[in-house]
């Protein structure tokens, strides 16, 4: 089945709307099912986790782990690291079919990231980082967009440069990570944003530290930007663009909801559908009790007394948090009418005879690799859930310095 997200232009949500809402790109977090869930809340755009662009190009196991979709995921963005134009531009024809952009990450900190040389080891050679967006904007047609997601460095006038030639490269918007990348915490920098926000004529989206709706919109009128991303506080709140400051029972609801829905294999829908109390018993497929649960540990942070969160943060199975969440909230897996649960049903990727762009623009002296590196950020519980664990043993934990994003 083809997907045709890719008929959307992002660039019309910029055009009619005062600040675009936007769902960060996160490490284990911003996978299919969380977007949607965001999208019901006021979200206007959302970004997979970071992917790594050559694995995606050589190994259809990358492609599979790293990225699905459902005719609900739209618009979506695709955030690709890479360091060379084969790999970026290879990917971004790839997954073209079932997106609405492309991002090149430029903002990655993270030490093994900088080892590889992508992220925001990308901005010491900005030279590659120009080469790419041209030629995947040249390779690429519209609408599907071309974007940019990169830090503040030392000097105002290098990273405004940056933006400037980015623009001229044919980048379709850039966001704006608006800390230097040694730093993870404390407070943005709203003046280099604005003045990157002024120096260019594509829109420009600000991120760092939005925690709130009435904080979006106040860096919205202090800087000028087109708009704001947001990583922890949706996280935490996946309702927070809809002016919300906690999250309640619907939305807890519908998490439970798109977890099943999304992953029951069509095949036996129908075998569900004509079960006399129409109950989704088992376990949601092809979904990892991680992700399922530690989304329920952020969103109910705020909702839960503090033995009730060390009791629940501790589960281990699926069947454990459906019962904790039956008694405390009445949430239970409730299966969609047939038309709903088409809209979230996993669509299939083709990816065959799609990666002509791939082997034109490789060097023919490429040596393969023998394994492929995709991140497994399912082989740990990540920073963010272990410093949410650590608060509730001290109370004087500050889990304020936790980078989550993807640059």
């Amino acid at each position: 089945m083809m997907h045709s997200s890719s008929t959307v232009d992002i660039l019309d949500l910029f055009e009619c709307n005062k600040v675009v809402k936007i769902c960060a790109p996160m490490v284990r977090y911003s996978k299919l099912q969380f977007r949607n869930l965001v999208k019901i809340y006021g979200c206007d755009l959302t970004f997979t986790p970071m992917i790594l662009a050559d694995s995606f190009c050589q190994s259809e196991k990358a492609r599979q782990n790293e990225f699905t979709t459902n005719l609900m995921d739209t618009p979506v963005i695709v955030q690709f690291a890479a360091n060379t134009v084969h790999d970026f531009v290879g990917a971004a024809h790839l997954v073209s079919p079932y997106c609405n952009g492309v991002d090149l990450n430029c903002g990655c900190p993270q030490r093994w990231a900088r080892d590889l040389g992508i992220g925001c080891e990308m901005l010491k050679d900005p030279q590659k980082v120009y080469d790419i967006v041209r030629q995947c904007r040249n390779q690429i047609g519209k609408p599907l967009t071309v974007s940019v997601k990169m830090r503040l460095l030392g000097e105002t006038k290098t990273t405004v440069e940056i933006a400037r030639q980015l623009e001229n490269c044919g980048v379709s918007f850039i966001t704006v990570h608006a800390r230097i990348p040694s730093q993870s915490v404390g407070d943005i920098n709203k003046t280099d944003l604005a003045n990157i926000k002024d120096s260019v004529s594509v829109p420009v989206v600000g991120n760092g530290g939005v925690t709130s709706f009435e904080e979006a919109l106040q860096l919205q009128v202090e800087t000028g930007c087109d708009g704001v991303m947001v990583a922890n506080g949706i996280l935490n709140n996946p309702a927070l663009f809809s002016n919300t400051t906690v999250t309640f029972k619907e939305c807890i609801q519908d998490w439970v909801n798109i977890c099943y829905n999304s992953t029951i294999p069509a095949s036996k829908y129908n075998k569900i559908a004509d079960s006399p109390i129409r109950s989704i018993d088992e376990r949601p497929y092809n979904l990892t009790f991680q992700c399922f649960h530690h989304h329920l540990v952020f969103m109910l942070e705020k909702v839960l007394t503090r033995r009730q969160r060390q009791v629940f943060n501790n589960l281990k199975r699926f069947e454990e948090v459906e019962h904790f969440l039956e008694t405390y909230f009445d949430v239970k897996p409730q299966l969609y009418e047939f038309e709903k649960f088409s809209r979230y049903a996993c669509i299939e990727t083709d990816y065959k005879d799609k990666d002509d762009i791939y082997k034109l623009l490789r060097p023919v002296d490429l040596i393969d690799k023998n394994e492929w590196s995709f991140y497994d950020c399912d082989n740990n519980d990540g920073k963010y859930f272990n410093y949410k664990q650590k608060e509730l043993q001290n109370d004087e934990c500050d889990w304020a310095n936790i980078f989550l994003e993807n640059g």
